[in-house]
């Protein structure tokens, strides 16, 4: 869920600029963005558990399934209740929680993947290092190996400060690492992956013998959690 940034080839801080120019290029925000952090919330966290706990009783749906538009950004406690929505909604939740418990962090708008398609996540600052938080994270762990911040780009992203909403854009950039830097995100990448597919193997027979035994007993199995 959480990955510390290669800086490198992720501009955390950006560029502080006015709020109309973030409107003006995230209009599918719907509301004036002071409405996204003005309602308070019925869930309180108090550790990046408990809000990865929440986070795994929801379900991605789209707004255009859930709403029939495009583009609709869900209130945080109306996420909460509703427990369905796009990356966006998850992200705006879940950036509440982080603020509630003291971070220093900011809801970021940009790019995701090896086609650049648009999503939403979190970044948080301690001390000198920035932390991407993936609230679409499926696995039971804290963290997630840093050579995946690669596939995200930040566009834009909105910090508050208990007083005031700062908003700022961020440049692409253009990351030509030599492999004697690479070397140990390569390695740390191949132990995350190679640990989840040894419990994935170890467990996929008492999965198997869980849902025969379901069929066999005629109760429904229990519904997915968070999806990709």
């Amino acid at each position: 869920m959480i990955a510390e940034i290669v800086p490198e080839a992720y501009d955390a801080a950006g560029r502080q600029v006015s709020q109309s120019f973030f409107q003006r290029q995230a209009p599918n925000a719907g509301l004036p963005f002071g409405l996204y952090i003005s309602q308070p919330l019925s869930v309180k966290c108090e550790s990046m558990r408990d809000v990865r706990r929440f986070l795994a009783e929801c379900q991605y749906v789209s707004a255009q399934e859930l709403f029939g538009k495009k583009y609709h950004w869900q209130p945080p406690e109306e996420f909460e209740t509703l427990k369905k929505g796009a990356c966006v909604d998850f992200s705006l939740w879940t950036w509440r929680q982080l603020l509630s418990m003291g971070y220093d962090a900011r809801f970021v708008g940009g790019s995701h993947g090896r086609y650049g398609e648009g999503h939403a996540w979190i970044e948080y600052f301690q001390g000198d290092k920035c932390y991407l938080v993936e609230p679409l994270s499926r696995f039971a762990g804290d963290k997630f190996p840093r050579l995946s911040t690669l596939r995200y780009s930040p566009k834009m992203s909105v910090s508050w400060d208990g007083d005031s909403l700062k908003y700022f854009t961020h440049k692409r950039r253009e990351f030509s690492p030599s492999w004697h830097s690479v070397a140990p995100l390569v390695w740390e990448w191949f132990f995350f992956w190679g640990w989840i597919w040894i419990r994935v193997i170890v467990r996929l027979p008492f999965g198997i013998g869980r849902k025969l035994r379901r069929k066999a007993s005629g109760k429904p199995a229990k519904p997915s959690g968070v999806q990709p």
